[in-house]
């Protein structure tokens, strides 16, 4: 079944999600800043499986957009393209309105971009210092010989940590003796660090307790008040509403919905998440899961 169109919606034109609210609604954001991040049909195939099709959205300076979807719908794929994990089949990324093609991780966090994913992407045989510092250590030379400048990455990392909120017993323990919790709250830490133009969150709150959950929400707000934008993947539609200025949606690697925050509800973000409000808009009644 054809869902929609990928991408926002040309001025003046239905899509089905439109006629199923009954209103013509912007799918661009209102806002007249500084594009930070731009898709053009952004696609990418994995053999026969087309996880993006044709992908299309802007990210504004200071801005936080909330990129939702079922599991498969192709959110962390996207990700994973925006930070260089691997390149798109089709299609361009702009930077600061300049075309990139980063080509490993590293180029996409010399640009500015950081990521922290959902499966705690730390290295447990490391202190909290090192994987804070992994790939940007400090050092000074010392008879020529560049030695890390231990006690000034010692105090940066605790001053992360505090910052994150988020306590533990020494940030020289050993990553395999934190709990879940703790072990995400560095991964976060690098998002506070270095951060600068975008950051990408995929399910930052998935490993965390009430009160570490709460510090990541206001840590995303004052981060976005800082200059830096904002792409989160979550699955808590809670957290997107509280939180987010957009919601990008994706529905089998399609964009099938970009609404402002405040011109939309829980539940057409969940129509569109599903396909009822397409079906509905037809005036079909087959399974909104087909």
């Amino acid at each position: 079944m054809r869902i929609a169109r990928s991408g926002s919606p040309r001025p003046g034109r239905r899509t089905p999600g439109n006629a199923e609210s009954g209103a013509s609604r912007a799918a661009g954001p209102a806002h007249s800043g500084k594009v930070i991040l731009k898709l053009e049909d952004v696609s990418k195939s994995f053999g026969s499986v087309v996880a993006l099709d044709g992908v299309s959205f802007e990210v504004f300076e200071n801005e936080k957009v909330a990129l939702v979807g079922d599991n498969g719908a192709g959110k962390s794929t996207l990700i994973k393209i925006i930070s260089g994990n691997f390149p798109p089949d089709r299609g361009t990324i702009c930077l600061d309105g300049k075309k990139v093609s980063f080509r490993s991780p590293v180029d996409a966090r010399r640009a500015g971009i950081e990521t922290v994913y959902q499966d705690l992407s730390v290295c447990n045989n490391l202190d909290s210092i090192s994987n804070l510092f992994i790939g940007r250590e400090l050092t000074r030379s010392l008879l020529g010989l560049q030695v890390l400048r231990g006690r000034q990455m010692e105090e940066t990392t605790n001053a992360v940590l505090r910052k994150v909120g988020i306590s533990m017993p020494s940030s020289r323990d050993r990553m395999e003796y934190l709990s879940g919790g703790q072990r995400q709250a560095v991964a976060l830490g690098r998002f506070v660090a270095w951060g600068k133009r975008l950051v990408l969150l995929d399910e930052p709150t998935a490993a965390l307790g009430v009160r570490e959950t709460r510090q990541v929400l206001t840590l995303i707000e004052a981060t976005a008040r800082e200059r830096t934008s904002i792409l989160l993947i979550s699955h808590n539609l809670l957290q997107v509403f509280e939180v987010v200025d957009r919601i990008v949606v994706l529905r089998h690697g399609k964009v099938v919905g970009v609404r402002e925050k405040k011109k939309t509800t829980p539940d057409e973000i969940v129509g569109m998440i599903t396909g009822a409000i397409f079906i509905k808009a037809r005036g079909r009644k087959e399974d909104p899961g087909t």
